[in-house]
């Protein structure tokens, strides 16, 4: 053993001290890693910084970026309805669709790029079921690495791998090789978390509850929707809003009214209604029924257009204050003529010591009185203008009408298919984002805040520790002198060592790393020992991808900020999940290829 080998391992067994006993945050501990081994001299200041421009972080980068734009084009919002239609109030059914689709995806997809794809929607399903969002995340990430492992091109480790058993003059493996392996994997770790998951998973802390929601619970308002047609012949047709007494004899808020697909938003009081139309109403369902009963009115089961809206997050409740020397300071609703001039619905109004929920039309407004609507956020942002209105609810960040929700996905979509082509992921994935940038997706000064710099600095900081372990030696030497001590030892035996090294080596130095390493090694280990080295070889590609009891893995650490995840919670769920991989992985390859 040389001295540089010795300081390697000392290093790497530092590292593995720190995030366990997490003395440091991630992102200290990985700079700290980082200068400590520029100062020992095991790698070059060069080499040291390397990782602040690497391609995994500048694809890290890149999926944060697109994945804000995704979110705030509100296009993946439009999952949500149809996920908690088939869950609805399961956290296991949840985990297990969300789970599921993530696997599969990421079959074609860098893992990356599909738990990046998921995340915005996973973080709105988690809102809408009230479930930490701790609860869904790790099992979405989990997934999305398990899933790679279902063809030749779902993650690094197994697309090299064809052009080292070339070096090595052994047939290449097919596209779908390993599917059998990766079957396996994906569905022992969406089993894992559906029966373990309430044991392993963390759930501190409050539930991540939108400006939005806070309104609704705060003030205890109904969002039970109700939809109804028009048909011919009914009472209802030719009158207004007003005659029909819709808010002051039933209580019910005309949120929508859709005419020849064409979606009106809170129709003023003397907009007339018609056969054939169809009325998205908010309220209690006593009422709804009243209101259906006495004007001979047809139920449906969804809004139609109105429904797109609201699950691609157009739509929403806000809080509205009036600021001192407004003009509709005095003034009533019925003056200002708010659903004619904003197009919005008052569902509620603050004034003085008490809250009205009933028609309060004719009510004077006062300097400081609140009022709370639903309406588009287009129209709500025009309406805080500080002038007339001013609003307590974000609405930074909510999907507009104009935030080109296609765009956005053909952006992503596009970026994801040049990495599948051949493309490097990160020109592929930074051609994405800028693409978002330049098509006004977002912003630049969006796209810069959406970047979680933890999550860069704790990739950069490992990536010299993965160079100074070949570079030094180290990691030869670790692999040399474990497959010293198995000679002549069982076929099964050999099997386990090299899965268990693989994923070892995979936590500390990049799974692609990983497999240039160990693949060569193994083939002559295979050679000498009389197993056939072209399983043992796909047993390293796919236990390179078992990387789950650290936040080391780029899907792990792009989780980690959003669920609030501790390096204790990976070694707790990943620990369990690390050993069901290694069992699985073994068994299935110990099953059908050797």
């Amino acid at each position: 053993m040389t001295a540089e080998i010795a300081l390697t391992l000392a290093v790497l067994l530092a590292t593995i001290l720190l995030f366990v006993f997490e003395a440091l945050r991630v992102d200290v501990i990985a700079v700290l890693v980082m200068l400590s081994l520029a100062w020992l001299k095991l790698v070059t200041p060069a080499q040291a910084f390397s990782g602040l421009a690497g391609t995994a972080v500048v694809s890290m980068i890149a999926v944060m970026i697109m994945g804000a734009g995704v979110d705030r084009s509100g296009v993946m919002n439009r999952m949500i309805r149809p996920v908690m239609k088939m869950a609805g109030p399961s956290e296991r059914k949840l985990t297990a669709i969300v789970s599921s689709a993530a696997g599969l995806i990421s079959a074609f997809m860098q893992n990356i790029g599909a738990a990046a794809l998921f995340l915005p929607a996973v973080m709105r399903i988690s809102n809408r079921a009230r479930l930490p969002i701790s609860r869904l995340l790790m099992p979405l990430g989990f997934a999305a690495i398990l899933g790679g492992t279902l063809t030749m091109v779902g993650s690094g480790p197994l697309i090299i791998l064809n052009d080292l058993l070339k070096q090595k003059d052994l047939a290449p493996f097919g596209l779908f090789s390993v599917t059998p392996v990766g079957l396996a994997l994906l569905a022992s770790g969406v089993l894992y978390f559906i029966v373990l998951g309430r044991r392993v998973l963390p759930a501190r802390g409050k539930v991540r509850i939108s400006p939005e929601q806070e309104i609704v619970d705060g003030w205890q308002l109904s969002r039970a929707q109700f939809y109804c047609r028009i048909p011919e012949g009914s009472t209802l047709a030719g009158l207004n809003r007003e005659e029909a007494r819709l808010w002051a004899r039933y209580g019910l808020h005309l949120l929508a009214l859709e005419d020849r697909r064409e979606v009106v938003n809170a129709p003023w009081r003397q907009f007339r209604f018609e056969a054939g139309q169809l009325l998205t109403l908010m309220g209690r369902g006593q009422a709804f029924e009243e209101f259906v009963r006495d004007f001979g009115l047809t139920p449906v089961e969804g809004g139609g257009k109105f429904d797109e809206m609201q699950d691609s997050g157009l739509t929403g409740f806000a809080e509205l204050v009036i600021p001192p020397r407004s003009p509709l300071a005095g003034k009533t609703l019925r003056d200002i003529a708010l659903r004619k001039t904003w197009a919005v619905e008052p569902i509620m109004l603050l004034s003085g010591a008490g809250a009205v929920h009933e028609d309060f039309s004719d009510q004077p407004l006062r300097a400081g009185d609140t009022l709370v609507v639903y309406g588009s956020w287009d129209n709500i942002e025009v309406m805080s203008d500080r002038k007339h209105f001013f609003t307590l609810t974000s609405i930074e960040n909510k999907a507009r009408s104009g935030a080109r929700p296609w765009t956005a996905m053909a952006c992503f979509l596009g970026a994801i298919t040049l990495a599948l082509l051949g493309f490097p992921l990160a020109v592929s994935l930074l051609s994405g984002a800028l693409a978002m940038v330049l098509l006004r997706v977002l912003s630049m000064e969006e796209a810069y805040r959406s970047v979680d710099w933890r999550t860069v600095f704790l990739l950069a900081g490992l990536i010299p520790l993965g160079i100074a372990m070949d570079q030094s030696g180290a990691a030869a030497f670790l692999a040399d002198g474990i497959f010293h001590i198995l000679r002549g030892a069982p076929a099964l035996v050999i099997m386990i060592a090299t899965a268990v090294l693989a994923t070892a080596f995979s936590l500390f130095m990049s799974n692609v790393a990983a497999a240039v390493v160990l693949v060569p090694l193994i083939v002559i280990v295979g050679a000498r020992t009389g197993i056939d080295p072209r399983p043992l070889a796909l047993l390293v590609a796919v236990c390179a991808s078992n990387s789950f009891v650290l936040p080391t893995h780029q899907v792990n650490a792009l989780l980690m900020s959003p669920g609030g995840y501790r390096n204790r919670d990976y070694l707790r769920a990943g620990g369990v999940m690390t050993l069901i991989f290694l069992v699985v992985a073994v068994a299935v390859v110990g099953l059908f290829y050797i």
